[in-house]
C-alpha cells in the first residue's frame, strides 16, 4: 500500500453548513444534486438499492438544510474500497469547500476503517484540486480506468462472430 503524502488541515465548511455522517438523504434531493451537475436522475427503488449496498455515505447540508454535497463508499472489506457519486451543488457558493470536506472525511473514514484497501474514485473536474491536495495521483504510470454505461450497452453484443 502507498501511503498517502501529509495531509493539509482538515477544511472547515462555512457556518450553517453541516458535514453528516448517520443522514439518509431523499431520493429526490439526490437525483435533484446529480441533476445539477449533469447527471442522470435514478429511481427512487436504485437509490434504496444503491445506498444499502453501500458501506456508508456522507452528505453536506447548507444553512437551509437543502443537500449540496454527496459522496458513498462500497468496499469488498478486504483489498478495495471505491467512493462513488462525490457530486457538490455546481450553484452553491461553497461548492468547492464542500467538496475539499467530503474528500478529506471519506479519506479519514476509510484510513479508519478500511486501512489496508486501496481506494478508486471516479470524480468531476471539479474534485480534481481537492483530490490532489489529499495525496491522490491522477492517472498514476499511465493507469486509465475504464467503465461500461450498461444504459447505453446494446443488449447481445454487436452480432459480429
Amino acid at each position: 500500500m502507498i501511503p498517502f503524502r501529509s495531509q493539509p488541515s482538515t477544511p472547515r465548511l462555512r457556518e450553517g453548513y453541516a458535514l453528516l455522517h448517520q443522514h439518509d438523504p431523499e431520493p429526490a434531493g439526490l437525483n435533484r444534486l446529480l441533476e445539477a451537475c449533469g447527471d442522470s436522475p435514478r429511481s427512487t427503488d436504485r437509490w434504496v438499492r444503491v445506498l444499502a449496498r453501500s458501506a456508508w455515505h456522507l452528505v453536506v447540508l447548507d444553512p437551509g438544510g437543502r443537500l449540496v454535497g454527496f459522496v458513498r463508499a462500497t468496499s469488498d472489506q478486504a483489498l478495495n474500497a471505491n467512493l462513488w457519486d462525490l457530486v457538490a451543488d455546481p450553484a452553491d457558493p461553497c461548492r468547492d469547500e464542500v467538496i475539499a470536506a467530503l474528500v478529506q472525511a471519506a479519506l479519514a473514514r476509510l484510513r479508519r476503517e478500511l486501512s489496508g484497501c486501496s481506494i478508486s474514485l471516479s470524480a468531476p473536474p471539479e474534485a480534481l484540486n481537492a483530490l490532489t491536495r489529499a495525496g491522490f495521483v491522477v492517472d498514476p504510470g499511465g493507469i486509465r480506468a475504464m467503465g461500461l454505461d450498461l444504459r447505453n450497452h446494446a443488449e447481445g453484443g454487436t452480432g459480429r462472430g
